[in-house]
């Protein structure tokens, strides 16, 4: 069954001269449950730079989290705690391969759907262009 939420997403990047930048984005939700996943969906919008933008989560045993993004930027990420995924990023700018080094996952996400959320910090880097650490916290 599918449920309205409102979430808010916060997402920090720092560079590697120390440079940090936090976008906050509060958005109405989909949050469901599918072959024993659970799945957020969400509209970017100006504010994240990614309008036009779908946002998927999907949660797996609360080990891994695949978020994927149709619209003006299209990707597929992966976040596993201490392994390191490669992925493809297209964006208006160019496509990218993009490397992410998960250090820290956690998923709490309650039975009522309300007072959960997600956190993740990883690394990315987007070889020969950037390197950036990073935190994304979605709570709900």
């Amino acid at each position: 069954m599918k449920k309205e939420i409102m979430l808010k997403v916060i997402g920090t990047q720092k560079n590697t001269e120390g440079e940090e930048n936090t976008i906050e984005l509060t958005t109405e939700g989909t949050i469901y449950t599918k072959k024993d996943n659970t799945y957020i969906v969400y509209k970017e919008s100006e504010i994240s730079g990614m309008e036009g933008t779908t946002t998927s989560l999907k949660i797996e045993d609360d080990k891994k989290i695949t978020m994927k993004r149709y619209g003006q930027t299209t990707s597929s990420l992966v976040f596993e705690k201490d392994k390191i995924n490669k992925s493809d990023y297209s964006t208006a700018y160019g496509d990218f391969e993009i490397e992410i080094m998960t250090g820290f996952l956690d998923i709490d996400i309650k039975e009522e759907k309300q007072k959960s959320k997600i956190e993740i910090k990883y690394h990315l880097v987007i070889p020969a262009f950037t390197e950036s650490e990073n935190r994304l916290l979605v709570t709900f």
